[in-house]
C-alpha cells in the first residue's frame, strides 16, 4: 500500500494532508506530530482567536508582506490565495470575519473552531493521526523513504512531506539537511523591543494608533499602532520592524536606538504654530494638562516632563528652548533598545530551507524526488496579520495536490 508521511502536525501539515485527500490520493496519509497536541500554534495564535489570513485579495500585493519569500510566493498565491482560504473554511462550516485592520478571524473568535474543523475533516477523510511521534532520522530507500521514530519504530513511505515549523535552531531543520538541503541561518522574526526606560514602562498598557518608528543606523522605518508594555514597546509597528529587520537586528545583537515620531502627521513648523496659539488661548493652563490629540494624556505628561519642562509650567511661561526640546520629544523621541521578547507565546523565524532548492509549482524538492515542503520550515516569513498562516495554507495546499498527482 502506498503512503505519504507528513512530519509535523501544524497548520501546513494538516492542510497538505486534507488537500492530498481531496485531490483523490488513494494511499494512506499519515501525520506524525512529535508533541502531545496537534495544531498547538494555531491554538495560541492571535491571542487564542487564530488570525487565519488577511483580507488582501491581490496576489502580488499580498506577497509584498513577506520579508523573506516575496518573489517565491507570487506564483503559489495564484494557485491558492486568501480568497481561496476564506472559501475553503466556509465550505467546511467555518465563517471568517474581517476586522478594521484587515485581519481575518473565525466569527467565534476562538482558535478551537479552526482546530476542530481541521481535525474533524482529517478524521472524516481517513487521515491517520499520531502524536508523540518524533522523527529521529530519515534516509532514502529504493521505494522512497525510511523514517526512524523516537520510539525506535521504522516507517516506510513513498512520499514524504516535511512541515516541522520554523527552525528556531539548525537542529530543527536537520531532517531536511540529512536529505541534502541547505538551511539559511535561523534568526527570530516578529519580536518586541526591551527598553529600560522608567517613564515609558510606567505607561504599560497605553497604545497609540499611528506612530512612525525607525531604527537609527539602518533604513528600517514603519508606521502603525504601538503598544507600551512592562518591558518596552510592542504592537504592529514594532513587530513589522522586527520582521523586516530580523537579520540586521540580530547582527546588532538587539542593541540599537529606536526613534519614535509620536505625531507623524505633524511637523516642527506645525507644532511651533500650535504652541504659539496655545500661549494666546490657554496662557494660564499647565502644559502637562493640555495634550495634543490624539496622544493619551498620560503619555503627553511624560513627554513634557522628559523634555525637562517642570510640571508647574504654564503655556505663557513656555520658553523657546523648552518648546524646541518638547518638539524633539514629540517627533524624534529616542529609546535605547537592550534586547527582545517573543510576541506572546508565538515564535516566527527568519531562515529555513533555501528557497532555490524547492520547486514552488509543486513544493517538491529539486534535490530529492518525492520529498515535499510546506510552512515555516522554508525560508519564508511574513509580517504579523495572518500572513504566516496564509503561507502555510498555500504551500500545504499546493504540496498536497502535487503529491496526489505524482506517480
Amino acid at each position: 500500500m502506498s503512503r505519504v508521511t507528513i512530519v509535523g502536525g501544524g497548520a501546513a501539515g494538516f492542510f497538505a494532508a486534507l488537500a492530498c485527500a481531496e485531490a483523490g490520493y488513494a494511499g494512506e496519509i499519515l501525520i506524525l506530530e512529535k508533541t502531545e497536541q496537534f495544531l498547538s500554534k494555531v491554538k495560541i495564535s492571535g491571542g487564542g482567536r487564530c488570525n487565519v489570513t488577511h483580507a488582501c485579495f491581490n496576489d502580488r500585493e499580498f506577497a509584498t508582506r513577506y520579508p523573506r519569500g516575496e518573489r517565491a510566493l507570487i506564483a503559489p498565491f495564484k494557485q491558492f490565495h486568501a480568497g481561496d482560504t476564506v472559501a475553503w473554511f466556509a465550505a467546511h462550516g467555518v465563517k471568517l470575519k474581517t476586522e478594521s485592520d484587515g485581519r481575518m478571524f473565525p466569527v467565534t473568535d476562538s482558535s478551537q473552531t479552526i482546530i476542530d474543523c481541521l481535525l474533524n475533516d482529517a478524521r472524516a477523510k481517513g487521515v491517520k493521526l499520531r502524536t508523540n511521534c518524533g522523527v529521529e532520522n530519515v534516509t532514502r530507500s529504493a521505494g522512497g523513504f525510511e523514517l526512524i521514530l523516537s520510539n525506535g519504530e521504522m516507517i516506510a513511505c513513498e512520499k514524504l512531506l516535511l512541515a516541522t515549523g520554523g527552525c528556531r535552531t539548525p537542529a530543527l531543520g536537520q531532517l531536511a539537511v540529512s536529505l541534502g538541503h541547505t538551511l539559511e541561518p535561523p534568526v527570530p522574526s516578529l519580536f518586541t523591543f526591551h527598553i529600560a526606560n522608567p517613564w515609558l514602562r510606567a505607561l504599560a498598557g497605553i497604545s497609540v494608533e499611528n506612530v512612525e518608528a525607525s531604527v537609527l543606523q539602518t533604513k528600517l522605518r514603519e508606521r502603525g499602532p504601538v503598544l507600551v508594555t512592562h518591558w518596552g514597546l510592542s504592537g504592529p509597528v514594532i513587530l513589522r520592524l522586527s520582521a523586516w529587520g530580523a537579520r540586521a537586528l540580530h547582527e546588532m545583537n538587539y542593541q540599537c536606538t529606536l526613534r519614535i515620531n509620536w505625531l507623524p502627521n505633524s511637523s516642527d513648523a506645525l507644532l511651533a504654530k500650535e504652541f504659539d496659539a496655545r500661549r494666546q488661548s490657554q496662557a494660564a493652563r499647565l502644559v502637562v494638562n493640555a495634550p495634543i490629540a490624539p496622544l493619551p494624556s498620560r503619555l503627553w505628561e511624560q513627554l513634557v516632563l522628559s523634555a525637562g519642562i517642570p510640571r508647574e509650567t504654564r503655556w505663557s511661561a513656555l520658553s523657546r528652548p523648552a518648546q524646541h526640546k518638547l518638539i524633539q520629544q514629540l517627533l524624534r523621541c529616542k529609546f535605547p533598545v537592550s534586547g527582545k521578547s517573543l510576541n506572546k507565546d508565538e515564535f516566527v523565524t527568519c531562515g529555513g530551507v533555501k528557497l532555490s532548492e524547492v520547486d514552488f509549482k509543486t513544493m517538491q524538492s529539486r534535490l530529492s524526488p518525492g520529498l515535499f515542503f510546506a510552512g515555516e520550515l522554508l525560508d519564508i516569513d511574513g509580517i504579523t496579520g495572518g500572513f504566516n498562516f496564509q503561507a502555510a495554507w498555500t504551500t500545504g495546499w499546493i504540496a498536497g495536490h502535487a503529491i496526489a498527482a505524482t506517480k
